[in-house]
């Protein structure tokens, strides 16, 4: 890796974290770590280009197919590569399966860049992590050794006990919030060398634990609002993805104004 290298391109690829939901704009659109990190590397290189293939939903297999060899034509210097949660999450998963799609992803990415970012992607603290734990260990633990082969960089957000708390995630409680993804963007800024900017590592101050009533109440939100269109779109086969774009399909110069 070459630290605190001048990058003068970037593809995101993979799945609603990288596309940034729910960093959410006034707009409705979504920002994300990968567009906040693409801003900070622009500032730094005119002419900086930056492409999001990233499209919510999508699984690994998706990932490999509709959006790896698309990347690796781009020929950029930088690429980051998150995916496989979606599978993961999922009732029944081959872990194994997922794997060995994701090798064939990294497999066609790594030649064409000058650095390669994976990640082990950050878990809510909760019920829902706790059952998919030895899952999302085994991929986690693959990401690590195929990263070895392939002179890849990981980003361990995993590891970060902040990211595990229940106040960087929004409502949905499968994505990160606008205050997540920030503190994604410096943990990857400063793997690729940069000079720190803050702890991102760096846990929230103390709250006072929500009563019995309100945490119901969130509860029940959750369940109506986020759970059960998830489960609906689980039982007829349908992503929130499907018939989307690409983010940012083009590698074209990045305005982060």
């Amino acid at each position: 890796m070459q630290m605190n290298a001048t990058y003068t391109s970037f593809v995101a690829v993979g799945d609603s974290f990288t596309e940034g939901m729910s960093d959410g704009l006034p707009d409705g659109t979504y920002r994300g770590w990968a567009d906040l990190l693409a801003a900070r590397l622009a500032a730094r290189t005119p002419g900086f280009r930056y492409a999001n293939l990233a499209v919510r939903g999508k699984l690994i297999a998706q990932i490999a197919d509709e959006q790896a060899t698309a990347a690796a034509a781009m020929g950029a210097d930088l690429v980051t590569l998150v995916g496989g949660l979606n599978d993961a999450l999922r009732p029944k998963c081959d872990v194994d399966l997922v794997c060995a799609r994701l090798e064939e992803a990294v497999g066609r990415l790594a030649p064409d860049c000058k650095q390669l970012v994976l990640m082990r992607s950050p878990g809510r603290r909760g019920p829902v992590l706790e059952r998919f734990r030895p899952r999302m260990e085994q991929l986690f633990d693959f990401i690590e050794e195929l990263a070895g082969r392939h002179d890849a960089l990981v980003v361990d957000l995993y590891g970060a006990e902040a990211l595990g708390d229940p106040r960087m995630w929004a409502e949905d409680r499968l994505h990160l919030n606008a205050e997540g993804h920030r503190r994604v963007a410096e943990a990857v800024w400063q793997a690729l060398g940069h000079e720190p900017e803050e702890d991102w590592r760096r846990p929230l101050p103390p709250a006072a634990r929500p009563g019995w009533a309100s945490r119901r109440a969130s509860d029940a939100r959750f369940a109506r609002e986020h759970l059960g269109p998830w489960i609906g779109r689980r039982l007829t086969g349908r992503s929130s993805g499907d018939g989307r774009p690409p983010k940012r399909a083009e590698l074209l110069p990045y305005d982060a104004s």
